[in-house]
């Protein structure tokens, strides 16, 4: 297998393999998720993993991001901080992921400087995603794909877009949403740079080190020289 990569390094010329996008439960506590990640990330290649604590307090995300921070260097897997580029300039994250409602890409990089990536939410929608890439993000998510437990999608995205987008453009592609083992192999097979997993993830029937081992493998085979 390959080693884990930074999120920015993950593009069209990287796209022979792609990688695994790890998102946190929306609530955790801190000192055993940081060691039930440790043991996750044993187990496999990951590429990014993002932080992703709703209702929690400024605090909290801020105190958990530091101390997975070293983890996740370890394992050279990217930091990426969901909605606030405020929070991922002061922990010093690789990566903030905006949604649609999360501000602009332009305000994200006036504060945060082009040393840290900026992702995109785009859904289903080739416009919002041409609009991301005009204005300088660093990759685009597009989804759901499947119905998820962890966030009610808006739609479900056609597995179209992502042959289009990869045909079109060399800003990487996240696919996102109810993603598990089971599923995955159509959307890897049809050009997603990375697949965020959450829940198919961390409610592994097997355990987290299993299921990046199991969406590993899947990766291997469909993308096996």
């Amino acid at each position: 297998m390959t080693e884990g990569r930074d999120i920015t390094e993950i593009g069209k010329e990287d796209r022979d393999r792609p990688g695994l996008y790890l998102i946190s439960p929306s609530q955790i506590d801190l000192d055993s998720f940081a060691s039930e990640l440790e043991t996750a990330l044993k187990a496999g290649p990951v590429a990014a993993f993002q932080l992703r604590l709703k209702d929690a307090d400024d605090s909290h995300i801020i105190q958990s991001a530091k101390t997975l921070k070293p983890i996740l260097d370890a394992h050279d897997v990217a930091l990426v901080i969901n909605d606030r580029a405020d929070i991922a300039k002061q922990v010093g994250a690789d990566a903030v992921h905006l949604g649609q409602q999360d501000g602009s890409v332009k305000e994200a990089r006036e504060l945060l400087g082009f040393d840290v990536a900026i992702g995109v939410t785009c859904h289903g929608s080739r416009h919002l995603a041409m609009t991301a890439g005009d204005q300088g993000a660093d990759y685009v998510a597009f989804g759901a794909f499947h119905p998820s437990n962890t966030k009610i999608p808006p739609e479900i995205a056609d597995i179209s877009i992502l042959d289009w987008w990869t045909s079109l453009s060399e800003l990487p592609c996240v696919a996102i949403g109810g993603i598990t083992v089971e599923n995955c192999r159509p959307i890897l097979e049809a050009g997603a740079d990375m697949i965020a997993v959450s829940a198919g993830v961390w409610a592994y029937s097997d355990g987290p080190g299993a299921a990046i081992t199991a969406f590993n493998a899947v990766i291997d085979e469909v993308y096996a020289p």
